[in-house]
């Protein structure tokens, strides 16, 4: 039993229900709202929030808790739980109608991310993991442990990118690492599960479009497969910090050619 049993199971419970909330929404005459960066909203990502942030607050009422669609009351610099959520991580596939969104939720402990739950509702695909006990993806009621892949060499990395901010770097990153393999995916949980489950090995993100609540989640899930996830300049991510977006960008790997790969891809990244 883990030490965050209560925890995981109602952060696996909301996600599922958030998620399974969502998709009973998608359909071409939702309505799109847009918010802060041009960015769409739709009243599942709301609903969805509302479902996910009551039920954690209702639980610890001690933490804090923040969610992308909810106003950042900023209780998450002073306790020492914080919660971050973002109810429809790939919105933009969500409203196309595409199955590339997930539920993410993710559990802080002073600096560390303890916890992530990454939810796909079209393909009923769970990923769960607390930090030293290690990530498990759940597909109906088959489970199986993620470990990231043994690629070690930068020309046979699968890379895995944005669908909706595919960005002209990753057209320089992929040619200074000899990269020929890409997919395109809106969650960015998603693109960290395919590397968690092996059958991708990288995801740089250069433009700084992601947030706190995209990665604390799926960070945990990648570490806990054995992966690494760093800022573009190789540092962690520090989710303390008063700038709630990932401004350096992000780099996600198998972990075995990570620094190398910074050291190549950074330059190419710098604004």
């Amino acid at each position: 039993m883990t030490a965050f049993q209560q925890e995981l199971e109602l952060a696996c419970d909301l996600a599922r229900r958030a998620g399974q909330l969502a998709m009973g929404m998608q359909s071409a005459g939702l309505a799109v709202d847009r918010k802060a960066e041009d960015e769409p909203v739709t009243e599942a990502d709301r609903q969805a929030s509302v479902l996910v942030v009551d039920g954690l607050r209702a639980a610890f009422p001690a933490d804090a808790v923040l969610s992308e669609e909810a106003p950042d009351d900023r209780t998450r610099l002073t306790r020492e739980r914080v919660w971050m959520i973002d109810p429809i991580d790939g919105t933009k596939d969500f409203i196309r109608g595409d199955d590339g969104y997930a539920t993410m939720i993710g559990l802080l402990v002073g600096d560390v991310p303890m916890l992530g739950v990454v939810y796909q509702p079209r393909a009923d695909r769970l990923y769960f993991a607390v930090r030293g006990e290690g990530c498990v993806v759940r597909v109906g009621n088959e489970d199986r442990v993620c470990r990231v892949s043994t690629v070690d060499r930068t020309e046979e990395l699968r890379m895995v990118a944005s669908k909706s901010h595919r960005d002209d770097a990753i057209t320089k990153v992929r040619a200074v690492l000899g990269i020929s393999d890409e997919l395109n995916v809106g969650s960015v949980g998603l693109k960290l599960g395919l590397i968690a489950r092996g059958e991708r090995d990288l995801y740089v993100n250069p433009a700084g479009h992601s947030k706190r609540w995209d990665t604390l989640g799926p960070e945990v899930l990648l570490h806990e497969a054995g992966g690494r996830l760093t800022t573009a300049r190789g540092l962690p991510i520090d989710y303390r910090a008063e700038e709630l977006a990932n401004v350096d960008g992000l780099i996600a790997s198998n972990g075995l050619l990570h620094d190398a790969i910074v050291a190549k891809v950074y330059p190419l990244l710098r604004r």
